[in-house]
């Protein structure tokens, strides 16, 4: 089990853990009915925080900051010397957390997307998990949440005797929404993105020989050009260019340099 603390990347404190660590302390929480918003963040994950100090309190605010892209992970082993061996893989985590989860009697609660994506990705990971418990599921309305509309959300999954809630809205607003909804739902709340349609089968994942080397925002981008293109031929590069500047010390990116948002997004 690795956990090496906190490390600043462009601003972004991300854990140096590996999934072993990563999935202990979702259980821990889990079991103790307490709080831990969780986010695996690749490329444009951090960029999101880099370039909007809002949102960079935001994710700073998260309990826990996995390194779901390889980019991300060679930028702590170089800036900080951490030797992680591999990354935290978003959708990697989301099933060992389901495995765990099943077999520790720890129900879990999906919450995004639409109505057949949850049927169909409650039915996949029943037929890989069956003792996996589903306290309850709930579509997002894919638009900004009343405050009524909130209260409910909290309500359902309170009510629905979750131990854990996996996310899938998106990046950001999935990190969005772990950060507001934390101290209200005293639970794991795990940010997991493109997991929900890569395991309900709805999106293919990139090639396992693509993902180490750190190409599938490569495969990606050819599947999805038209809503991924500004993404990664803007983000990745200039990505790049911030990590040589805070490498050879010429910028520094301070985490503390964040603003508190002004009000609730609500997301749902």
């Amino acid at each position: 089990m690795i956990d090496r603390g906190r490390h600043n990347v462009l601003g972004i404190m991300v854990n140096a853990v590996d999934y072993e660590a990563a999935i202990q302390k979702i259980v821990d929480a889990a079991r103790a009915s307490q709080p831990l918003a969780v986010s695996a963040l690749a490329v444009h994950g951090v960029m999101t925080g880099a370039l909007d100090r809002e949102h960079r309190f935001r994710l700073n605010g998260l309990d826990l900051i996995v390194p779901d892209g390889q980019p991300v992970r060679w930028a702590l082993n170089r800036l900080h010397g951490v030797k992680l061996s591999d990354r935290v893989y978003g959708p990697t985590l989301m099933l060992k957390t389901c495995e765990r989860a099943a077999a520790e009697g720890l129900p879990i609660f999906l919450f995004g997307g639409s109505e057949d994506l949850l049927t169909s990705l409650q039915s996949k990971l029943t037929e890989r998990f069956p003792k996996l418990q589903f306290a309850g599921v709930q579509a997002s309305k894919f638009r900004q949440l009343t405050p009524e509309e909130r209260d409910e959300t909290v309500e359902t999954i309170r009510n629905s005797g979750a131990a854990i809630t996996m996310v899938g809205l998106g990046c950001p607003r999935q990190e969005v929404w772990a950060y507001e909804f934390r101290e209200a739902l005293s639970m794991p709340l795990l940010a997991v993105g493109a997991a929900f349609n890569f395991h309900a089968g709805l999106l293919p994942q990139a090639p396992h020989m693509m993902q180490d080397w750190g190409l599938e925002w490569l495969y990606r981008l050819v599947a999805e050009p038209r809503r991924l293109w500004q993404r990664y031929l803007l983000l990745n590069p200039l990505y790049a260019s911030m990590l040589c500047l805070q490498a050879l010390h010429l910028r520094r990116f301070n985490p503390d340099d964040a603003v508190r948002p002004k009000r609730e997004i609500l997301y749902g």
